[in-house]
């Protein structure tokens, strides 16, 4: 098992995999000195300096490690997925199981799976869940749902979780858990907004409903399937997403709601939430779904693309009601 990236999510999966025996993990990374931490004192002092890492986990900087590999968990950021998996598909071994734990889009406007299967043709799937990286990495059980249009691959990737903390469940709605993945950053941002100005159980539920609700004419929209909502994927992700505070995504809107979004601020992490929200207003856009039934992410959008007194965020969210 190759794990590219050695960031938070890598990292957690890498320890809990190595540390089941008969699973042979390397984390696969670019920094030379996490590299040599996890090597030597099995330790990853960048993201986990408190955590011992299971003895067995390997890491590397040797792309040629892709060789080997008979499953690939790809754990960096959804803006570099594709290009990454492009630059480096020829050392990729036949019968290479490559699964995406990025959460974003990929080129086009297209799901990262879709840019995956198009570029590799090797079998592809996708793992998503509600998952800190903090909870799995001290044992926690944490669920994802498998992604896959064949349950010939669910059963694969989940024979290596068996005696883990990881638990799944499966669709073949790839589009769907893809989309939901995506989906459930952005509506987490407008949680946080609300909670910043009100810190309200009732009004944090009422806007919490109101986003799945959209969330879920969003998804059918765009081609995914409404059970999927009810998967891990689904609704357990949003609600982790949008409403704890470990959440970036939640603390982004946390800023916003409170006055202290700048762009300097967004632009020193990678946040899915932002980096998707214009894209999926364009692409309904260009789709033709009335603006009406995607009011509070084109709300959302319109706070990131110019000025937005945002005092009246809340306000508009409880005026805006769907047609039945």
């Amino acid at each position: 098992i190759c794990i590219a990236g050695a960031g938070t999510l890598g990292t957690a999966l890498g320890h809990i995999l190595a540390a089941r025996p008969g699973l042979d993990v390397t984390l696969l990374s670019i920094e030379e000195s996490v590299v040599e931490d996890i090597n030597l004192r099995h330790i990853n002092s960048t993201y986990f300096p408190m955590i011992r890492l299971a003895p067995a986990l390997k890491a590397t900087t040797d792309s040629s490690i892709l060789e080997k590999a008979d499953i690939l968990f790809v754990a960096i950021p959804s803006v570099a997925v594709v290009s990454y998996i492009h630059g480096v598909k020829n050392l990729l071994r036949p019968g290479v199981l490559i699964v995406n734990l990025a959460k974003g889009f990929g080129k086009d406007n297209k799901t990262i799976v879709e840019n995956l299967l198009e570029a590799t043709g090797c079998a592809v799937c996708t793992m998503k869940g509600p998952t800190f990286a903090r909870e799995l990495i001290n044992h926690i059980p944490t669920a994802m749902t498998v992604g896959a249009a064949d349950e010939a691959i669910y059963h694969r990737v989940n024979r290596i979780f068996s005696e883990t903390t990881i638990y799944t469940d499966f669709s073949t709605d790839i589009k769907g858990v893809e989309t939901l993945s995506i989906l459930k950053n952005i509506y987490a941002i407008l949680i946080g907004i609300v909670d910043a100005h009100f810190d309200s159980p009732n009004l944090r539920f009422l806007a919490f409903t109101k986003a799945f609700d959209e969330m879920r004419r969003v998804l059918l929209y765009y081609g995914g399937r409404e059970e999927t909502l009810f998967k891990y994927c689904g609704i357990g992700d949003f609600g982790l997403t949008a409403l704890n505070d470990l959440s970036r995504n939640r603390t982004l809107g946390l800023l916003i709601g409170k006055g202290y979004f700048t762009s300097g601020i967004s632009d020193k992490v990678v946040l899915e939430g932002k980096i998707s929200v214009n894209i999926f207003v364009k692409e309904l856009q260009r789709l033709g779904m009335p603006e009406k039934d995607y009011f509070l992410m084109n709300e959302l959008n319109k706070v990131f693309n110019g000025s937005y007194k945002i005092s009246l965020f809340v306000s508009r969210l409880l005026d805006h009601s769907y047609p039945e």
